[in-house]
């Protein structure tokens, strides 16, 4: 059956209407890490894999303690071209992320290039995301309504939070295509990993990849943990198992 669309964006505007799914039993591999960002993105750095990771103190959660993986669903926005106050009286709103919750499968984590100084998303948006399975957004930009998404358990990672609305300030120019967060870039289908140390996303074609390497240094960090608890001397700690210097 053809999905139905909102109309808050011009079809054509939409470049996948599904996003890309990762390999199967990938999400939950990473899940199984714990706060898996860490280990993530010393992979990536020893895979070649360009940085593709965000600190926490600029996308900040807003509820720590969570870790979120999942797909990234992506969102563009950009300031309108009209004044935001004739913009309010006469309800120009060109916000469209609810036709990506419309779009969203199970599982999808938003992700949105969005405006600075202004909401691009809320409360009620939030609410919806997490009445459509989404795991969570991440939203370069602001967001507002913090304690409506924390009571509906609804994490977001966002660089600003703020009370001004975005209705008549920003339009929604394009979903599912290629994003730049901060200096990262984003194409649907990416695998978004947050917890709270950051966000990482890995490339699609290089999950597995990751996902193998970021077990195997787990395992590596198990053992290390032991030999601390266990009294071992502290040049021994010092030194991994793989025979490298490494930050404990």
């Amino acid at each position: 059956m053809e999905k139905r669309l909102t109309g808050r964006i011009a079809p054509e505007r939409i470049r996948l209407l599904k996003t890309p799914r990762p390999p199967e039993g990938a999400i939950e591999r990473f899940l199984a890490i714990g706060d898996p960002s860490g280990l993530v993105s010393d992979a990536m750095d020893e895979l070649g894999i360009p940085p593709g990771v965000i600190g926490a103190s600029v996308l900040k959660p807003t509820i720590p303690g969570t870790t979120i993986v999942g797909p990234a669903l992506t969102v563009r926005n950009v300031l309108q071209r009209i004044d935001a106050l004739d913009g309010a009286r006469n309800h120009v709103n060109r916000m469209a992320e609810f036709e990506a919750h419309n779009l969203a499968s199970p599982g999808d984590v938003l992700v949105i290039q969005g405006v600075a100084n202004v909401s691009n998303m809320g409360g009620i948006s939030a609410l919806t995301g997490k009445r459509q399975g989404e795991a969570g957004a991440i939203v370069m930009g602001g967001i507002r309504d913090i304690a409506h998404s924390r009571v509906v358990g609804y994490p977001v990672w966002s660089s600003e939070v703020t009370s001004v609305t975005g209705k008549w300030r920003l339009e929604t120019v394009e979903i599912n295509g290629v994003v730049e967060i901060g200096e990262v870039r984003v194409e649907p289908g990416d695998l978004v990993v947050a917890d709270d140390s950051g966000v990482c996303f890995i490339p699609r074609d290089c999950i597995l990849e990751v996902i193998e390497l970021v077990e195997k240094k787990t395992k590596a960090e198990e053992i290390r943990c032991k030999a601390i608890v266990g009294g071992a001397a502290v040049p021994d700690i010092s030194r991994s198992t793989y025979g490298e210097e490494k930050d404990v």
